[in-house]
């Protein structure tokens, strides 16, 4: 199965696969990619999300099969985000010798238990709202964007976005897959000893999604191939830290 893909860049360069988290698009790469000449960067709408399919499974098995399909089986530098770290963890443990290096970004490798259920209730309400103005408002509430400048996640979400037959206005992702995806990111992921490639970890200061009970499993299996960063803000290092998180990524894929 194929999936909607979003890209940047000329084809023929070095390429970057980014994977996007859950409720979100593949367009969410697009200032980071500006800030990446000479790669050519593809992002794909995972399953459920944006303009590829709705239909079921959801598993990460399934995810991993369809990204694989859509960019091919040839080298290329994985970024991702949240669940999307977790995808690019999985694509990455499956052939390792093709993943020239890793960028996790505030990655949900391995949520606890609590952490998963308290998501993905919360994921289960309908999220509509009046306008896209009172979506934008919402969404630095329930979010808790700390440091994001109002007209980045305007023109971020301005085409991930629907007006409904109802009237009110939703994001373009499946309730039904998001709530699967809180629940694989649960279930247990591949050793860190299974994806020893240098790997460039970006943690938002105060993000909401843990990950000290990984750290240090991590820094032991990798050793001098992690390289960790802290930004500022929260969970959305793409839009609470935009230049920090673009800097760190684009002076680690150069080096």
């Amino acid at each position: 199965m194929k999936l909607a893909l979003h890209e940047w860049g000329e084809t023929g360069d070095p390429r970057v696969v980014c994977l996007h988290g859950v409720r979100n698009h593949g367009g969410h790469f697009g200032l980071l990619a500006e800030a990446l000449p000479g790669f050519h960067v593809l992002a794909p709408d995972l399953l459920g999300h944006g303009s590829s399919s709705y239909e079921p499974p959801w598993d990460i098995g399934t995810h991993v099969d369809a990204i694989a399909e859509t960019v091919g089986a040839s080298p290329a530098v994985l970024i991702g985000h949240s669940f999307g770290g977790r995808l690019a963890f999985e694509l990455a443990a499956r052939a390792p010798e093709l993943m020239p290096k890793l960028v996790l970004l505030d990655p949900a490798i391995l949520l606890p238990g609590h952490v998963a259920l308290a998501a993905a209730e919360n994921a289960r309400i309908d999220k509509s709202y009046v306008s896209f103005d009172e979506l934008i408002e919402r969404r630095y509430e329930e979010s808790q964007l700390q440091r994001a400048p109002r007209e980045l996640v305007v023109e971020d979400l301005a085409s991930h976005v629907v007006l409904d037959e109802d009237g009110r206005c939703r994001y373009r992702y499946c309730l039904s897959a998001v709530v699967a995806a809180y629940g694989e990111m649960a279930s247990q992921p591949p050793r860190f000893e299974d994806v020893r490639v240098p790997t460039l970890l970006v943690l938002g200061e105060r993000s909401y999604l843990p990950y000290d009970h990984l750290l240090d499993a991590h820094r032991d299996a990798l050793g001098d191939l992690l390289e960790v960063a802290v930004v500022p803000g929260g969970h959305s290092v793409l839009w609470d830290a935009l230049e920090e998180t673009a800097v760190a990524v684009s002076a680690f894929l150069y080096r």
